[in-house]
């Protein structure tokens, strides 16, 4: 079962314990903010409050969530979460990322009816705390931490899909073969690839990896299948204040004062059936 399937199953679970909220509505940033670190996220939002977010900037039916979400003719108010859910088994492109963004809406909601939430970060690096022996893979090219990681003197290469980014760099490398990770121990990767299908794959090419972090944003759904690949950390963005998050986003502002980050280990993580066991 792949893990969009294994995702829907731990949810149809929760579904069998106890009423679902409905979706209240699907927040995005502004039409101009399209294409920029501003606009890559849009939030579905549940009656209950609880919120999920989705990267949008994968393909341009994505985009479209952004740029006019009114055209993508996709109506979210009062529809079924679960529902919506089922969408992430589908192909690339809206629909895909609103159901991801339902997925996470819905973890959200349990982790709060269960009374769990996970540990807030210590750092912005995935927790691989890099050291000069180390070498480390970077899935997806985070220029904010090239700096902690290659300070640190680890050997640092990066697997991206750009062409014009590949090539040494000033204390790292960039390549477009996954194989180049062959020999990482340790490796921080991008939640997106939960969007565009590639986890499983690029795992298989981290086989020397005794830690692989996945981060950002969009990392907020139930980790079990995760963690069951070889996932050791989950590290995502925990929403504090649902009010606050939801107007900073509709003007492209921070989210900082509306949100904490959290670094969700796998051996500190009881498992889904241990939380519907709580409701």
């Amino acid at each position: 079962m792949d893990i969009a399937h294994e995702l829907l199953t731990l949810l149809e679970r929760f579904a069998d314990r106890a009423p679902l909220p409905r979706i209240r509505a699907l927040h995005a940033p502004p039409a101009a903010l399209a294409d920029t670190r501003a606009g890559e996220f849009c939030a579905i939002e549940l009656d209950d409050g609880s919120l999920g977010l989705s990267f949008v900037l994968l393909d341009a039916s994505s985009r479209r969530l952004v740029t006019d979400p009114g055209d993508a003719g996709i109506e979210l108010a009062g529809a079924d979460a679960l529902a919506v859910a089922r969408w992430f088994t589908g192909t690339q492109g809206a629909r895909r990322s609103l159901g991801f963004a339902a997925i996470n809406a819905l973890s959200r909601c349990l982790f709060d009816r269960a009374g769990f939430q996970p540990p807030a970060s210590t750092d912005s690096i995935g927790s691989i705390e890099p050291v000069a022996t180390d070498h480390i893979g970077m899935i997806g090219l985070f220029p904010p931490l090239i700096k902690d990681i290659v300070s640190s003197g680890a050997r640092l290469t990066v697997v991206e899909l750009r062409p014009d980014l590949a090539g040494d760099h000033d204390g790292y490398r960039v390549a477009l073969d996954r194989n180049e990770l062959s020999s990482c121990n340790k490796v921080i990767a991008t939640s997106s690839m939960l969007l565009n299908g590639s986890l499983d794959t690029m795992l298989s090419a981290c086989s020397q990896a005794r830690s692989f972090a996945l981060i950002g944003p969009g990392a907020g759904c139930l980790p079990d299948p995760l963690f069951r690949r070889g996932v050791t950390l989950m590290g995502g963005t925990w929403i504090t204040d649902r009010e606050a998050f939801c107007a900073a986003l509709a003007v492209g502002a921070s989210w900082t004062a509306a949100a904490r980050k959290f670094a969700l280990r796998r051996q500190d993580y009881p498992g889904a059936q241990a939380l519907l066991e709580r409701l």
